[in-house]
């Protein structure tokens, strides 16, 4: 009996790890409840450049670039631009990190957050699709609807935000790429952060 079981636990992590992103390859289409209340679909943004951006307001890698205001400015910065941005909470209710979609909207608001949505993803199913590891987890999608770019935010994985200053911006660097319809350098590397609470 417990051949056969492993066999089938094998198998179903072949199965879901088959659908998982790949850059390079289609963006995992998706809808998910903003934090607003409203639905939202990657449809929505045919044609457009979306930027995924994993939260745990509780991380300290997250606290990191917002207490700098590093995100914020990112965000700003690329919005103005025509970027979509869409931040994603994948925690579980119940926990850590989970926030009922009103708090979560509450919280980004105070923490000055110019995303385009707060996605409220407490089912993992955004997360799991995209193979998010941790907070935070950069990812892009091309105006092509491809998966441009995945991983860090930067290459200084410590929780100092005077480290951010001399950092390689790895996404910013690799968004810009994208902007520009140029080829992302590096376009797959490791994030940095505290794991997704799946």
């Amino acid at each position: 009996m417990k051949p056969f079981i492993t066999a089938s636990i094998v198998g179903l992590i072949a199965i879901t790890s088959s659908f998982a992103a790949e850059v390079g390859k289609a963006a995992p289409v998706f809808t998910a409840k903003t934090a607003k209340g409203t639905q939202v679909s990657l449809a929505d943004y045919k044609h457009k450049v979306v930027v995924l951006e994993w939260l745990n307001f509780e991380c300290p890698f997250v606290k990191k670039h917002y207490s700098s205001k590093n995100m914020q400015t990112l965000q700003a910065a690329y919005t103005e631009k025509g970027v979509i941005w869409l931040t994603v909470n994948s925690a579980a209710e119940g926990k850590q990190a989970y926030l009922e979609a009103s708090k979560l909207a509450e919280k980004a608001t105070s923490e000055g957050s110019k995303a385009t949505e707060i996605l409220v993803d407490s089912d993992g199913k955004v997360g799991k699709a995209y193979d998010a590891k941790v907070t935070p987890h950069m990812m892009i999608i091309g105006k092509d609807g491809t998966l441009a770019y995945s991983g860090a935010i930067d290459s200084a994985p410590s929780t100092k935000a005077e480290d951010i200053a001399g950092a390689d911006k790895l996404f910013a660097n690799a968004l810009d790429a994208v902007l520009a319809g140029k080829e992302v350098t590096n376009p797959s590397n490791k994030p940095y952060g505290c794991g997704v609470k799946y």
